[in-house]
């Protein structure tokens, strides 16, 4: 039995289904590992497969193929002083369990299946693994280890069995979203387990965007006595190693380092680029385009996505009408140039004016309405979808949660695109996200120092500008309202009644869950988006389009 342990947590970006690719991942790690002298090796959750595969999991060649990687992973340890804990899929019998693999000198010494599966929010476990029975501890260079598995954390019935079978340490690999005061709940959360077992955790999470979830890394670890001992990276890539002695009162961290975490204000932008570099990245684009208005959401949009590829990756497109603007055309040149991005300028009216002709004899003497200004929209998205498909480019789309939320965008229109990265962030956080970079340079980001979105357009009423002077106060609550009885809706569930016990109008509440109902078959056929909060639209909020409930709270 040792006194001493060297630790390495490898906080990756896999890619869910690239079994080729996170393999190299894993034995870039295990190299890594052997070369700092490592004694243990932890990967993140299901590593190979990458977190979440989802119905992957039904494909019995999926199966056969990651397990066949797993092999082939443990195999690689021979030539290895380190013991690898590689978390995988792995079967007994016709059973199929979220599981992590013990690999010591070639051979799987030992195989612990996750016993907590979640199945809500955003993850449903239960739909493809067996749980597996209160783990046992596992025996690694002598020292007992425990190895609870993501969810198992949350449940203090598993810890507390590892630790009175005599776990001295926890290792605990996760596949944990980002999303709002994330980081801080996940250290409470560890907190309790360390301070009712009186073992030392170590917390891996990996990093990356996958789809609409963005995983932040930030792995750490915590000692009884409240100790911070270690702290990864957010956002980006880690590999953290850390001594660990055996004493008189348990393992402590000898040598373990502390990164700052990113800032409540910082992180849902480091987020959002984080999650529109990899969505880009992964399905196999290089680069993206925009329709820039000189409104705020393209003006973010545009600012993210240079930060997420570098400004020469990124191509905004003007698409005037008759009722754009001298102070939007002004505007949009001004933040595409303070970006430095290629900025182009596509008239719409000849196009628009030709389709409202042709349609005359049948919309007749009806007069002016949402049909004439969703074709200006609607005209705006072929164009933006033509230059996408002839130059390869990712389209974004820029549609915030308040619009999303109300259906205040137009389908096939300015909802065109293959992401969204503001589909979970309200107006006035989007608001408050332009300002804020403005002033400071985030982390890990690629696009310009200083104020890169003009300030005009920060301080400017927001419209549409589908009719003349139109302001979006002309058909909805102003926004900080709006946004109120938004998060009480959407994300607390609240009654009706008890929004209106907050101080809002009645009938405004009223008319907002109507339209909120009414545009859930809009927000179905939406882009994707990063989740930034517990209930965003899609995943994570699924309501019927079809739909008879009344929330009869008000009477």
């Amino acid at each position: 039995m040792t006194d001493q342990l060297r630790i390495a947590l490898a906080q990756l970006n896999p890619k869910v289904g690239d079994l080729k690719g996170n393999l190299a991942l894993a034995r870039g790690a295990l190299a890594d590992a052997d070369a700092a002298g490592a004694d243990i090796l932890l990967l993140s959750e299901l590593f190979l497969t990458g977190y979440f595969p989802d119905d992957l999991l039904f494909k019995p060649q999926f199966v056969k193929d990651s397990i066949a990687a797993a092999r082939a992973l443990v195999a690689d340890t021979a030539q290895s002083e380190v013991a690898l804990i590689l978390p995988t899929i792995w079967q007994d019998g016709a059973k199929l369990h979220n599981a992590v693999l013990v690999a010591e000198k070639g051979d799987i010494k030992a195989i612990r299946y996750k016993r907590e599966l979640p199945n809500a929010d955003v993850f449903y476990e239960q739909r493809y693994f067996e749980p597996g029975p209160l783990p046992m501890p596992v025996t690694i260079k002598g020292v007992p280890i425990g190895i609870p598995i993501c969810e198992d954390t949350w449940h203090s019935s598993v810890c507390e069995h590892l630790a009175m079978r005599g776990a001295e340490i926890m290792l605990c690999p996760n596949g944990s979203p980002y999303w709002a005061d994330k980081q801080h709940i996940r250290k409470d959360l560890v907190r309790a387990r360390v301070a009712e077992d009186g073992v030392p955790m170590l917390y891996l999470n990996q990093v990356g965007g996958q789809d609409e979830l963005v995983y932040d890394g930030a792995s750490f670890a915590i000692e009884p006595g409240d100790k911070l001992v270690l702290q990864g990276k957010s956002f980006e890539p880690d590999f953290i190693v850390s001594d660990w002695t055996r004493t008189d009162n348990g393992w402590t961290c000898a040598d373990g380092r502390i990164e700052d975490l990113t800032s409540v204000e910082e992180a849902p932008w480091r987020a959002c680029v984080l999650g529109l570099r990899d969505y880009v990245l992964k399905n196999g684009f290089s680069h993206v385009m925009l329709g820039l208005s000189g409104g705020i959401d393209s003006a973010v949009v545009a600012a993210m996505a240079a930060d997420a590829l570098g400004p020469d990756k990124v191509h905004a497109i003007m698409l005037p009408y008759r009722y754009t603007s001298e102070a939007s055309l002004h505007d949009a040149k001004d933040c595409a140039d303070r970006l430095g991005l290629r900025y182009d300028v596509i008239a719409i009216g000849d196009p628009v004016d030709a389709a409202l002709r042709e349609l005359q004899p049948i919309f007749g003497d009806r007069p002016l309405d949402l049909a004439e200004e969703n074709i200006q929209s609607r005209m705006r998205g072929t164009m933006l979808m033509a230059v996408s498909n002839k130059l390869g480019s990712m389209l974004l789309t820029t549609g915030n949660k308040s619009e999303v939320g109300v259906g205040y965008a137009t389908i096939y229109g300015d909802m065109n695109g293959g992401y969204n990265p503001l589909k979970d962030m309200f107006k006035m956080q989007v608001y408050a996200l332009a300002d804020w970079r403005n002033k400071h340079m985030p982390g890990d980001c690629l696009g310009r120092e200083g104020v890169v979105i003009p300030q005009s357009i920060i301080d400017k009423a927001p419209s549409a500008e589908l009719r003349p002077d139109q302001k979006d106060q002309d058909s909805l609550p102003p926004y900080p309202v709006l946004d109120d009885i938004l998060l009480c809706m959407v994300e607390e569930e609240m009654a009706l009644a008890e929004i209106v016990a907050r101080g809002h109008d009645k009938a405004v509440v009223q008319r907002i869950e109507r339209l909120v109902n009414i545009a859930e078959y809009k927000r179905r056929q939406a882009a994707p988006g990063p989740k930034l909060s517990p209930r965003a639209f899609g995943l994570g909020r699924r309501y019927p389009i079809t739909n008879g409930y009344k929330d009869v709270s008000l009477g």
